[in-house]
């Protein structure tokens, strides 16, 4: 248990901050679910119409470090490869 003043605010802040990253987590996970059940439905105007929503709230993320830039280029990626074979 913290002690000090200073280890106390350092709780506050971390749950703060905990509170907010697992919102915008939470934010981009829907995201992607809609494009993923746009895909499942076989409908590639929504599955096209959704990434393009999604893909902003992935880098979003990226930039306040909720994800690795990387991971969030790597979704995008996978995503806009999914939704492109659909027309195929």
């Amino acid at each position: 248990m913290a002690n000090t003043t200073s280890a106390k605010k350092a709780t506050r802040k971390i749950a703060a901050r905990t509170a907010v990253n697992k919102s915008r987590r939470s934010r981009v996970r829907n995201f992607i679910r809609k494009v993923e059940e746009a895909i499942a439905a076989g409908d590639q105007a929504v599955a096209a119409a959704a990434l393009k929503a999604a893909q902003p709230e992935l880098m979003r993320a990226a930039t306040k470090g909720v994800l690795h830039s990387n991971t969030a280029s790597r979704k995008v990626s996978r995503l806009a490869g999914r939704v492109k074979a659909m027309t195929a």
